[in-house]
């Protein structure tokens, strides 16, 4: 029983390292072009171009797919009368891939009649280079509204739109799924958005800036808190951050671009893009598009209100997505063209970011899931982990305590087999005596790794 025990532990421990082994490492090192990573746990599917041929999406699930130019594919969702569902849709170009303004895709939400819920455009405007670029739609049932509020099947469209002299090559396309949890029974649910909130920048840090370099995508963002962080670009990249927004918090976010060491001033318009999605990965806002010369250059989102149940009851778009508590996802891309002047080399840059206020109440009932923010969040922000490198370092951790136990074992077992054998050499010299032979080794011989 006692060798059965051991190889289990042993077994244990050697699981958890492969379970180390199979997680995927963040794809970004600096300096280092990497394409966009998607969640290793997507699930393939098939859009569909008759939507009752569509695919059910289910809540709390991650979706790969693609989509061609001009297509307008189909997804299902079956939904209560209740549930407030929200579907992201991420599109990813080829690297290198031509776009043009204009181009993009589009997601609504639909009930079975084709009235639409929502919908949200994600588009390439003055920035015409291609990445990743996200928009999500909703259903969420309102009081005295006879659209979008009974249960039954609803459908997903996402449509993409791209000129005849875009690259004609299938977008990627990541779909999520995330359902809202309900509002505290009894509590008071604010019905209008907030008329005022504290619109002014907040003063500059003058801390040191630390390196972190970013990720590739929503999966394997870089964590970040208050602070400015180091990174460098290259030319076609984008690099993902993320930060933990709590309920009554505000989030600013400044991106300054260092000079490049060539000598060359050439002018590039709309060479860099700074983006911000909320934790349903729906667009909140993007910072106008940063030109760029050679010489340092700065650029910063517009004061967003503190996140609030309410805001999504405000008339702009930028002010409703700040509904919800969680990851608020920074996404920062420099366009190709760059190359031309300033050669591949990564640019320097420097993101700084700042959280204002005391985080408040959750307005949900028990555990919020995505749509909140755990002392595990910050921890990782704190550490600058990104959710895959978070996963490893919990799996190490249980490598290291099943290690630690059956290491234990051994030497425990080690020590009584020396122990015995000691007292059986004694009593073969006329010492104490010990059960068995004199001089014999123990029955077995010493513990075995299995």
């Amino acid at each position: 029983m006692r060798q059965r025990r051991r190889g289990r532990a042993t077994l244990a421990a050697v699981a958890a390292m492969c379970a180390v082994a199979a997680l995927p490492v963040q794809a970004h090192a600096a300096g280092e072009s990497a394409p966009y990573t998607f969640d290793p746990e997507a699930k393939t599917i098939q859009g569909a171009e008759i939507s009752t041929d569509a695919s059910e999406l289910t809540a709390g699930s991650v979706y790969k797919s693609s989509i061609k130019p001009g297509e307008k594919l189909y997804y299902r969702l079956d939904l209560d009368a209740d549930t407030n569902a929200y579907v992201s849709a991420v599109a990813v170009p080829k690297l290198g891939g031509q776009v043009a303004y204009g181009d993009g895709i589009k997601v609504s939400i639909r009930d079975s009649t084709d009235l639409q819920c929502s919908s949200e455009d994600a588009r390439f405007e003055s920035a015409e280079f291609a990445r990743p670029i996200a928009a999500y739609a909703y259903r969420v049932p309102e009081k005295d509204s006879t659209t979008c509020d009974e249960a039954g099947t609803y459908n997903v469209l996402v449509e993409r739109e791209s000129k005849a002299t875009s690259s004609q090559d299938a977008w990627d396309l990541e779909l999520r799924y995330e359902s809202e949890p309900k509002p505290k029974e009894g509590g008071s649910t604010p019905t209008r958005a907030p008329e005022n909130w504290p619109s002014a920048s907040p003063p500059p840090l003058t801390q040191t800036a630390q390196e972190r370099p970013g990720g590739t995508s929503y999966y394997d963002a870089t964590s970040l808190q208050t602070g400015k962080w180091k990174d460098g670009i290259e030319p076609g990249q984008t690099h993902f951050y993320r930060v933990p927004v709590d309920w009554g918090q505000q989030i600013f976010a400044t991106v300054d671009l260092g000079n490049s060491v060539g000598g060359s001033n050439e002018y590039i318009g709309s060479a860099l893009g700074l983006s911000l999605d909320n934790p349903a990965h729906g667009h909140v806002d993007e910072a106008s598009p940063l030109s760029y010369s050679g010489k340092p250059a700065s650029v910063s989102l517009d004061p967003l209100p503190p996140v609030a149940y309410e805001n999504r009851f405000a008339s702009s778009a930028d002010a409703s997505a700040m509904r919800f508590a969680g990851w608020y996802y920074l996404s920062v891309s420099l366009s190709p063209e760059v190359e031309k002047a300033y050669g591949k080399k990564a640019i320097p840059m420097t993101l700084t970011v700042k959280v204002e206020n005391s985080a408040g109440p959750s307005p949900y009932e028990g555990s919020a899931g995505v749509f909140s923010v755990t002392q595990d969040d910050k921890d990782m922000a704190r550490s600058g982990q990104s959710a895959p490198q978070a996963a490893k370092s919990d799996t190490m951790n249980t490598v290291a305590a099943a290690g630690i136990g059956t290491g234990t074992v051994l030497v425990l077992g080690l020590g009584a087999w020396t122990l015995i054998a000691r007292r059986r050499t004694a009593s073969a010299a006329g010492g104490p005596t010990a059960t068995g032979a004199a001089g014999q080794a123990p029955y077995g011989g010493p513990p075995q790794a299995w």
